[in-house]
């Protein structure tokens, strides 16, 4: 058997993004934007005020029609589909402003989120299972709430708020988990359990994390990919686009 025997095909993309362009009146938010996300892959996106960052997740997630180019969740052409539905093939978006219930507890904003039938009969019909149960607690340990689950949510901390939304993401059992500025006001202890809580989830479901924090960036550990002007600019370790004197000039600033 041969070294080409040996090596593992790759695997089929998670996320695919091709030529994709968004034009605002003469403007181009994204300009032939490509990018591949693979399964349980972990991904950070950097980049200036301007770059397309919001404007990509808004793609992906059916909030805006590209102009041009394709975008694909595994066999799905996300183009055709309204945000409602693309949701429902499993991408979850955490967006930089946390929204929950909060004079709802940590556990009621997580039971609310939990991934079951939502028609009128289904709700008045639907009690808690141990299975969902066990699932709440899980995810309560995983973010790190486990102590705060019979609290009001609106006492939490801001990095607390921020976990709590990150586990109701994860209540609807997510492929793809879209993640905008995590760490944005969060103390220095806060963005270290940031950090790891991303980096434990990844592996289980695709995260791609947009971030200004190049040093969280660093301790996410994953592949950088640099956005300017609504193109990729740069791709690689956080090493590399830092010492990439193209993102330098544009962005870092040194």
């Amino acid at each position: 058997m041969n070294a080409a025997q040996l090596t593992a095909p790759a695997p089929d993309p998670l996320l695919y993004l091709d030529g994709v362009s968004v034009v605002f009146d003469g403007f181009k938010a994204l300009n032939a934007l490509s990018l591949i996300i693979d399964p349980g892959e972990l991904r950070a996106i950097i980049g200036p005020n301007g770059a397309g960052k919001t404007t990509m997740m808004d793609v992906i997630t059916g909030k805006t029609r590209p102009t041009e180019g394709v975008v694909r969740f595994r066999d799905h052409d996300l183009t055709k589909l309204d945000e409602a539905s693309i949701a429902n093939l499993g991408i979850g978006r955490k967006f930089q402003k946390p929204t929950m219930f909060d004079k709802l507890t940590v556990f009621e904003n997580l039971e609310l989120a939990l991934k079951a039938p939502r028609g009128p009969l289904a709700c008045l019909r639907w009690v808690l299972g141990g299975g969902d149960r066990a699932r709440i607690e899980q995810t309560l340990e995983e973010v790190g709430l486990a102590s705060r689950a019979h609290d009001l949510a609106g006492v939490l901390s801001h990095g607390q708020r921020q976990w709590l939304e990150i586990g109701m993401l994860l209540m609807q059992d997510p492929e793809l988990l879209l993640v905008d500025e995590p760490v944005a006001g969060m103390t220095d202890q806060e963005t270290e359990h940031t950090a790891a809580l991303l980096v434990r989830i990844a592996g289980r479901r695709s995260v791609v994390v947009v971030e200004h924090d190049l040093e969280f960036v660093r301790a996410l550990g994953s592949k950088v990919t640099v956005l300017c002007e609504g193109s990729m600019l740069s791709e690689g370790s956080i090493d590399h686009v830092q010492n990439d004197p193209r993102v330098i000039e544009v962005y870092l600033g040194r």
